[in-house]
């Protein structure tokens, strides 16, 4: 028979406990110096006394900064993707239309949010090899997601090439939009940058949709 001593704990928690709690300080904490001041910000260093845990615990869980700045950008993404898709989920019932604006208007009202941790997916990342690759990645997967949410509502023998430039095409120019007002370059507010998107969507939409879903 296996017998296994029972895990050691201090303070109530087991070794593996307090290591997850002390990576999730890390995360925490580069989370809170990229949003102030930008990735190039996060060090090793500042994000330790940030957290108010010494050098060897960063190392225990991260091999270097670019395994930070990843987790880091992996959480935020993930948190992002999943509240678009429960936007998604909440409006089913709805034109295919009304899901995409919804949906726009959930992306715009996250980078318009001064404190929200999505605003870091659409900041500056030139310089760093391991964003830029995840910025190109999550440019994919948008793709990938728009794509299977609308295909049950398109015309029958859709080129689904053609759909997929398309909304590669929209998403990429939906974030290039963003990022030009974030930054100050269109001086106007949230609505009418998720009323504009929806507008061209829509236009988009009519190559693929059928006429009776174009309403709403």
């Amino acid at each position: 028979m296996d017998v296994r001593a029972p895990a050691r704990t201090w303070g109530g928690r087991t070794a593996d406990e307090r290591r997850a709690q002390r990576r999730e300080a890390l995360v925490a904490a580069a989370l809170e110096i990229w949003l102030d001041s930008g990735w190039a910000a996060v060090t090793m260093r500042g994000v330790c006394q940030r957290a108010g845990l010494n050098d060897r615990y960063f190392y225990e869980n991260f091999a270097d900064r670019d395994e930070l700045l990843g987790e880091v950008w992996d959480e935020v993404c993930a948190e992002v993707f999943a509240d678009l898709a429960a936007v998604i989920t909440e409006n089913s019932d709805r034109t295919p239309v009304q899901i995409l604006r919804a949906a726009i208007a959930r992306a715009v009202a996250l980078q318009a949010d001064q404190r929200s941790r999505a605003r870091i997916l659409l900041a500056e990342h030139a310089g760093s090899a391991v964003l830029e690759l995840r910025r190109q990645r999550m440019l994919t997967d948008s793709t990938d997601m728009m794509v299977a949410v609308a295909w049950p509502y398109l015309r029958p023998g859709v080129d689904e090439t053609a759909f997929r430039m398309s909304t590669l095409a929209g998403i990429g120019g939906f974030i290039e939009l963003l990022t030009a007002w974030r930054t100050g370059v269109l001086d106007v507010d949230a609505d009418r940058i998720a009323e504009h998107t929806s507008m061209i969507a829509l236009q988009l939409g009519a190559m693929f949709l059928p006429p009776e879903l174009l309403g709403g």
